[in-house]
């Protein structure tokens, strides 16, 4: 199938229907990964949206939920409690089992990384488990209630505002975070696990990171997230969890074996239709893989580039790259290269300097974009050493393409 996302329902520990999203790669997914979003949030948060799109482009699919009362989720907010959570996340864990595959990664953000982390014993075919800004422990999370503690205590339940929203905690939800203890489900996990935390969090304290971290068996991995806020609000950072969390989860999960993987050589590309579309090709190198299809108007599926904008950006490339290493020899004050390309067919006629007077021709404008306190002199030069670039030579040189039968 083309990558996508669907939208799924699943009952959840109490009976309930859950409100998920499963975001999938282009083709067979190479694994499953489960998302547990933050307290009180949803599925959607910014995080968990850009960390799904990351994975789903490495080829993991991921599946996200609103837990029992929040989101689009049927159920009480106030009868939930930590508990709950878990025995929601083991349910959406068994969701994916009996009708896709059971998760091999667990995803957890704030408080949902504490579940993860109390959940994964559940899960035998989770290899991997990641939190981001996960506490130590579920109380924890009982310091955004305390001015209504006495009242939760004294009435058996409060209504409190938290990130500007009034929910009703009751005193079995202090209950249950009083007494669960995550420190011996880190310690018995037996799975690869990495911790994502912002030093300067303000909601939860790089403490928690170094507790988890320490009592966790190797492999561990932590992983700093510098001046991350605790939602990881900023694109920057949720993409750079994103790419991190997808590199170090493909060392678990193991080389990609499937029949339907497609290996390069060194020096060679190979380019093979997927079978999911009328287009769709998978394209690798012999570190990466890309994907190649047609717009719907033409019959494709639009699940990656066309074969002209793989053409195209393979001369932007090589016109930065060339720019740069120019630049950069000169010791020229170019902070950033940004090339615009087009590609059209013009009628020959049109074209006054082209040695070809008639039929049509491939006409592809480039434009830089140079920032940076540079000089006119200095633009202009860097404009003619673009027309340098090997691809740009390639491009207007005599090619030769022989092609035969494998």
């Amino acid at each position: 199938m083309a990558g996508g996302f669907e939208k799924l329902t699943f009952s959840g520990a109490g009976g309930e229907q859950l409100a998920a999203r499963l975001d999938s790669p282009a083709g067979k997914p190479r694994a499953y990964a489960l998302f547990a979003h933050c307290f009180t949030c949803t599925k959607d948060i910014y995080a968990a949206s850009r960390i799904a799109a990351g994975l789903a482009a490495e080829g993991i699919a991921v599946l996200r939920f609103d837990f029992t009362g929040l989101g689009a989720s049927e159920g009480e907010f106030a009868n939930t409690n930590f508990s709950s959570n878990v025995e929601d996340l083991i349910k959406a864990a068994d969701f994916l089992r009996e009708t896709r595959e059971a998760p091999k990664i667990l995803i957890g953000h704030s408080l949902g990384g504490a579940a993860v982390l109390a959940a994964a014993g559940s899960v035998p075919e989770a290899l991997a488990v990641a939190t981001i800004g996960a506490p130590a422990e579920p109380a924890h999370v009982a310091h955004l209630f305390q001015e209504a503690k006495p009242d939760i205590e004294a009435r058996g339940e409060a209504e409190v505002l938290l990130a500007g929203r009034p929910f009703r905690i009751k005193k079995q939800f202090l209950d249950d975070i009083s007494e669960r203890n995550l420190t011996q489900s880190v310690e018995s996990m037996k799975k690869a696990l990495i911790v994502f935390h912002s030093p300067i969090d303000q909601t939860v304290g790089i403490e928690n990171a170094a507790k988890i971290f320490s009592s966790a068996k190797h492999p561990k991995s932590f992983v700093s997230l510098d001046s991350a806020d605790h939602l990881v609000s900023k694109k920057t950072d949720a993409s750079y969890i994103a790419t991190v969390l997808s590199a170090w989860a493909t060392r678990y999960l193991g080389e990609d074996t499937s029949q339907d993987a497609v290996r390069a050589q060194p020096g060679r590309v190979v380019v093979r239709e997927t079978g999911e579309g009328k287009f769709t090709q998978d394209i690798a190198t012999e570190f990466y893989r890309l994907r190649a299809d047609e717009p719907k108007s033409y019959g494709g599926d639009e699940s990656g580039a066309t074969p002209y904008d793989l053409l195209l950006g393979g001369l932007g490339a090589c016109t930065s790259m060339t720019v740069r290493l120019y630049a950069d020899r000169k010791g020229w004050p170019l902070e950033q290269v940004e090339v615009t390309l087009s590609h059209e067919k013009i009628h020959a006629e049109d074209c006054a300097e082209c040695e070809t007077k008639s039929g049509r021709l491939d006409q592809i404008e480039r434009r830089l974009h140079l920032t940076g306190p540079l000089d006119d002199e200095q633009r202009a030069r860097l404009l003619e050493i673009a027309d340098k670039c090997p691809v740009h030579r390639s491009l207007e040189s005599e090619i030769i393409v022989k092609t035969a039968l494998a």
